[in-house]
């Protein structure tokens, strides 16, 4: 997991580096096989090195490193659960994924790249304590039928990826369409993509 850990690093300084999370704010993770590689509690990213991020397995016991695992590591293995097909999670608090998330009303079809997320909207996570085992519940709910993104009550923004790279883009789509959203709504009350818009553009991207 070697390669993980150098990951998560890389990718966590990115991630302080474009103001997607504040102090020792946000997690990630890393899924190979039966092992998760995570950014440690209370570990600012930005300081971060590759021992620092310990290895757990499936179902949550350190299985490598002395760093105490991140308090989202539950929600992280819930979400591995229900997407075997996942090889990464990123875990934000950005500003306006955190706006939009207040209101605890889902992300709508601002613009088409909403689907690039796998859904038609933006679902919003019921409030929970951070690190509970019902704001893993919660997240894997609003997460359902294969979507790739959410938003968190309160809270900030979760994304699945195939490895890091496509979950971190994904973080990035997730922001935006958060951003424009406010901006929109700040103007006004913006005009929304309707079914069957979402769908024509489904079909041009051959899905």
């Amino acid at each position: 997991m070697e390669a993980a850990r150098a990951a998560l690093c890389d990718y966590g300084r990115r991630a302080v580096e474009e103001r997607l999370v504040v102090g020792s704010s946000g997690n990630l993770s890393v899924r190979d096989g039966d092992l998760v590689a995570v950014t440690p509690a209370g570990g600012r990213l930005e300081r971060l090195v590759p021992a620092d991020c310990p290895v757990v397995d499936l179902a949550g016991h350190v299985v490598d490193g002395s760093r105490a695992p991140s308090s989202e590591t539950p929600m992280h293995l819930a979400l591995y659960d229900a997407a075997p097909e996942a090889g990464a999670v990123v875990h934000t608090h950005s500003v306006f994924g955190a706006v939009v998330a207040s209101t605890r009303s889902l992300l709508p079809a601002i613009h088409y790249n909403v689907l690039l997320l796998g859904g038609h909207d933006v679902r919003v996570a019921d409030y929970a304590t951070y690190g509970t085992s019902e704001l893993a519940r919660n997240v894997r709910a609003a997460l359902a039928g294969g979507r790739q993104g959410a938003l968190l009550a309160n809270h900030g923004g979760v994304t699945l990826g195939a490895g890091l790279d496509e979950a971190f883009e994904r973080t990035h789509i997730l922001e935006w369409l958060c951003e424009v959203y406010v901006r929109a709504c700040a103007m006004g009350r913006p005009r929304l993509l309707d079914n069957d818009e979402l769908v024509d553009v489904e079909r041009r991207m051959g899905r």
